[in-house]
């Protein structure tokens, strides 16, 4: 950042050649935004991410507003001409400067803008806040305002003692909503949830591993719920594209979900660094975060490794260490020609019985061909 010391977002934009500002109304003094927050947006219409980013801001303003906060947007076009300019800027419930090459090359410069969109705030007082918000709206919305380093402080505070804090209905639910909701729509209240050992799943049905994953997950909930009288529940943490398939989502699985309309969705993914699905988050029955690695537990070690502390998936891969132990290494079985070695699979189908099979196989290295050790055993025993 190249401003210096003393100098205000009035002084920078007049020092780079702005006479006047913009509105969808005409032409408005500088003399509007003194003494408001306020943040210059430098955006481009031929930009995807601008594109993507400016609703979301809008939203932020037009409540911001409505909440008679004292804040001002004026956007600096990166636009390839005035045209764009007009049409980008016609969409826009703010202010933005006289479109001109020369005074955006300047406060390009002054800000060292080197990607887009890009949010600069300013204090009332015209100090700046804060050299990129983008990712501060992006996360926390409206909440992120008034855009400095002790609000986003705050901000993250706040998460690290909803991921860590153990209370279940302030990080699952919100002031708005303390329901989870179940695919016939009954609500269900998330204090019931209490005490219990949670999975949140991250995924959606657009999405191949999820899909696969799920299938998985499914049956490993299916084995606690029964044998653990309701000790284990799951909440869908939504990821689909439309509501659609949202409700296409829930429909085929037998748990509960977040509503697809709510902004929490949103906030677990953050608290939990959700970078990729399908991912499962496991909470202990003190709703304090218990692991992260929850798909590959249950992937590897499925409904044997509940609660999913340390202590007992070391027991299910130990278990599964001696049960391998116990196999031959290799086989030759009437039922196919070659020799078959064994192996371990997350999921398979065996070729003699025609059921789904996990962990321990015996595969033919050459061909698609796989079989139960059970069937094995039951063969040498005829």
């Amino acid at each position: 950042m190249a401003t210096k010391e003393g100098e205000t977002h009035l002084s920078i934009i007049e020092q780079a050649g702005v006479g006047f500002l913009l509105s969808n109304e005409g032409e408005v003094p500088l003399s509007c935004i003194e003494g408001k927050t306020t943040c210059l947006f430098f955006s481009a219409n031929w930009c995807r991410p601008c594109r993507n980013f400016t609703p979301r801001l809008i939203q932020l303003y037009t409540a911001l507003k409505n909440t008679e906060k004292d804040v001002q947007i004026v956007f600096v076009s990166l636009d390839r001409d005035e045209n764009s300019f007009l049409d980008h800027f016609k969409h826009m419930p703010w202010l933005a400067v006289p479109f001109n090459v020369d005074i955006r090359r300047r406060l390009r410069a002054t800000f060292k803008i080197d990607r887009i969109p890009s949010l600069t705030p300013f204090a009332p007082n015209g100090m700046l806040i804060e050299e990129d918000a983008v990712k501060l709206v992006e996360d926390y919305g409206i909440d992120a305002f008034p855009f400095d380093a002790k609000r986003r402080e705050q901000l993250r505070a706040i998460d690290e003692a909803k991921r860590q804090g153990g209370k279940i209905e302030e990080l699952l639910g919100c002031k708005e909503r303390d329901y989870a909701i179940s695919k016939d729509g009954k609500k269900v209240p998330i204090v019931e949830l209490a005490g219990k050992t949670i999975g949140l799943y991250f995924g959606a049905q657009w999405c191949p591993p999820c899909r696969a994953f799920t299938t998985t997950l499914v049956e490993a909930y299916n084995e606690l719920r029964i044998s653990k009288s309701g000790g284990f529940e799951i909440v869908l943490i939504s990821m689909d594209r439309d509501e659609e398939e949202f409700k296409s989502s829930l429909e085929k699985v037998p748990w509960i979900s977040i509503p697809y309309h709510d902004k929490t969705r949103h906030d677990l993914c953050r608290i939990f660094n959700i970078k990729g699905i399908p991912a499962l988050v496991i909470l202990g029955p003190d709703g304090k975060t218990l692991r992260t690695d929850g798909r590959a537990i249950i992937s590897n070690f499925g409904a044997t490794a509940f609660p999913f502390t340390e202590a007992k998936v070391a027991e299910a891969e130990e278990a599964l260490k001696k049960e391998g132990e116990k196999l031959p290494h290799q086989v030759k079985d009437p039922r196919h020609e070659h020799v078959l070695k064994l192996d371990i699979a997350r999921c398979y189908v065996c070729d003699s019985c025609k059921k789904q099979g996990r962990y321990w196989v015996f595969s033919c290295a050459r061909c698609d061909f796989d079989l139960h050790p059970s069937c094995i055993e039951e063969n040498q025993k005829q």
